[in-house]
């Protein structure tokens, strides 16, 4: 008789709970030399009704050579360690079932339901594994009210209550800065003028507010780039902005109704590329509108938010901080890091932005920085 009908047997012998039998049958297919990863999985299967620990393990490993993404073998594997408590290693199993069966289309007959219950066990033991780690720092004097904040956000992205980060920004990347997502405004000896000068500003926006003239949308398309349907707002005023500068040189128009605001930028390190920066403008943001997460295009630069018109239910999402907007508190983050705003109010937001240098660029590296993006401008005369 041939393997596979040894193996047909040993089926139908472990459909009717006959461990001791389909063992038998699929050692003979085994000798027959025709056992492929089925085989052995269903040999793992009649060692388990058997209670023969090394016989599973043996089986599951043939399994898993012949085939190493068999996702049955890999579920077994997971369920074999996590019953010998070994939570690590059927972490590691069903992780691997999870990220190998993202489309459910071609999944084997019968795995959609084990999927979910490798994703069920997954869950639970990072849950379980996070929570003694959490413990045992504790232990050590850990307090998150008084421990360093890298390390209390280090451990929450370790243990999955936080997601990790990183500076992408979609053009110029200059290795080595800090990914910090808000800078604390306080590092900013410029701050606390721009502040002051909240009312002013403020009042020299507000009659602003009734010139639909002075606003534009935020994202702008050009004639002559293909058009970014990533770019869900682009063309739409519910995001729109009013420039005291653009591109580099101030708009006198707007400029001229608000001499406060751009009095209260004189001191201000902004950012400064010929032809491109700086730029200085409120910003609108119209009830219920939700600019989705994206990045900028360098993290050579900061990007400024002086509150103006703040409503409830307006928020920033930076890396993994969400904050709300703080009237006449000034905001400073990385938007190279992923973020997004929201304004779930049923009024307008509006903030002042403005672009700054990074600290940790000293001036030889600004001045390089701006004549490298100066020079994407002189590609064609």
């Amino acid at each position: 008789m041939g393997a596979s009908a040894f193996n047909q047997e040993a089926i139908d012998a472990l459909k009717r709970g006959d461990g001791m039998s389909a063992r038998a049958l699929l050692t003979a297919a085994v000798d027959a030399g025709g056992a492929n990863a089925g085989t052995w999985i269903n040999l793992a299967i009649a060692n388990h009704l058997l209670k023969d620990d090394a016989g599973i393990d043996l089986a599951l490993e043939e399994a898993l050579r012949l085939e190493p993404a068999n996702l049955r073998a890999l579920m077994m594997k997971g369920d074999l360690l996590a019953g010998r408590g070994d939570r690590r290693g059927a972490l590691a199993f069903y992780n691997v079932v999870v990220g190998r069966a993202q489309d459910t289309r071609t999944l084997p007959p019968g795995m959609g339901s084990e999927v979910k219950r490798a994703q069920a066990a997954r869950d639970r033991l990072r849950a379980e594994i996070a929570d003694h780690m959490l413990s045992e720092v504790r232990g050590a004097g850990f307090d998150p009210a008084t421990a360093s904040a890298r390390f209390t956000d280090g451990l929450a992205m370790l243990t999955g209550r936080k997601q990790r980060y990183e500076q992408e920004p979609r053009s110029f990347f200059l290795p080595e800065l800090p990914a910090i997502q808000f800078y604390p405004r306080e590092t900013f000896p410029w701050v606390a003028a721009v502040e002051a000068a909240t009312d002013d500003i403020r009042n020299e926006l507000l009659p602003l507010l009734d010139d639909p003239s002075a606003w534009a949308p935020y994202l702008e398309s050009d004639s002559t780039r293909p058009i970014d349907r990533t770019k869900h707002l682009l063309g739409n005023r519910d995001w729109s902005a009013c420039y005291l500068w653009k591109n580099g040189a101030p708009v006198p128009e707007i400029a001229a109704r608000c001499p406060k605001t751009v009095a209260a930028m004189a001191g201000v390190p902004l950012e400064e590329v010929k032809g491109r920066a700086p730029f200085v403008l409120f910003s609108k943001l119209v009830p219920g509108t939700w600019i989705r997460p994206h990045t900028g295009y360098f993290n050579t630069r900061l990007v400024c938010h002086l509150p103006l018109i703040i409503p409830p239910k307006c928020s920033i999402r930076v890396g993994n901080e969400t904050r709300g907007w703080e009237m006449g508190k000034a905001m400073v983050f990385n938007d190279s890091i992923n973020h997004e705003a929201r304004n779930d109010s049923g009024e307008t937001r509006v903030v002042l932005i403005f672009n700054i240098w990074r600290p940790e660029l000293d001036a030889e590296e600004r001045r390089l920085v701006a004549k490298l993006l100066e020079s994407v401008d002189t590609v064609d005369p």
